[in-house]
């Protein structure tokens, strides 16, 4: 579930794998993911897109209705 403006959070049974398909271990059931970029505990979220401002982008697809 993303935040508005802010980190992705992951709950439950899950894996990180990095793009070279090495495992990360997040140490715990529920974790925040950095969206904006900046953190210093990537890919965890440390609380610096508060810093920074970020604003999530808008450009996402709108489905259309369904008729």
């Amino acid at each position: 579930m993303p935040y508005q403006d802010g980190p992705l959070i992951v709950r439950g049974d899950f894996e990180l794998v990095t793009p070279d398909g090495e495992t990360i271990d997040p140490g715990r059931a529920t974790v925040a993911l950095c969206r904006c970029g900046r953190s210093a505990v990537k890919p965890f979220c440390d609380g610096t897109h508060k810093a920074v401002r970020f604003r999530a982008g808008t450009d996402r697809e709108t489905p259309a209705p369904r008729t």
